[in-house]
């Protein structure tokens, strides 16, 4: 995965609450047997004029212009509840998704997130809808700086927010660590482990 230090992008306003994992991308997407993909599902219900049509919605915010170029999104309450699909953070990273903002997560989909490289932080609503209502007034150059050493999230007018992270979820996007990546990072302790074990137990290495 692509470490996550800092990111100043464009950010793609949609505060619609309780965006569950199938919006993110309906069951009728997940056709394929990679990752590869299924960034042309994403939103698909929204994005396009019907099921399975790849017509574009002029009215959805995606599809406008400049946010086709967003890397933020600004989401509302509970964004990515509902099922446990890996998908959905799949279908966002690989559309070029590096940061989510809202008030709230699901808590499956805040962890695939992080495993996926995409940064989910948490602002209060009020500050969320501010940061929208910024970025309204012209997305090209009302940009949001995102720096996840110090934790903080800036405006083009040095406003500045604060967000909480846990130290192990920080480190795994700073680092561009999946789950493997970080239970390798003790190579050294699994071995001496496994080389105590085999002489306390021989048998099981049979």
């Amino acid at each position: 995965m692509d470490k996550f230090t800092t990111l100043t992008a464009i950010a793609a306003p949609l505060l619609r609450i309780n965006i569950d994992t199938d919006a993110i991308i309906p069951s009728r997407e997940m056709k394929r047997v990679s990752k590869e993909g299924l960034g042309e599902g994403l939103f698909a219900a929204w994005r396009y004029t019907e099921p399975g049509s790849r017509n574009e919605n002029p009215d959805f915010i995606l599809n406008q212009e400049p946010y086709r170029q967003a890397q933020i999104l600004l989401a509302g309450t509970n964004f990515g509840c509902g099922s446990s699909r890996e998908h959905a953070a799949w279908a966002l990273a690989e559309w070029g998704i590096r940061a989510i903002i809202a008030p709230s997560f699901g808590t499956i989909f805040y962890a695939n997130c992080v495993r996926n490289g995409i940064l989910p932080a948490v602002l209060p609503e009020g500050r969320v809808q501010a940061l929208a209502a910024l970025v309204a007034e012209d997305p090209k150059n009302n940009q949001i700086n995102i720096d996840l050493e110090k934790k903080i999230i800036t405006t083009p007018d040095q406003l500045t927010n604060t967000f909480d992270i846990a130290p192990s979820d920080q480190e795994m996007l700073m680092e561009g660590l999946d789950t493997i990546a970080v239970t390798m990072k003790r190579d050294d302790e699994i071995l001496a482990f496994q080389a105590q074990d085999r002489l306390k137990r021989p048998w099981i290495y049979l």
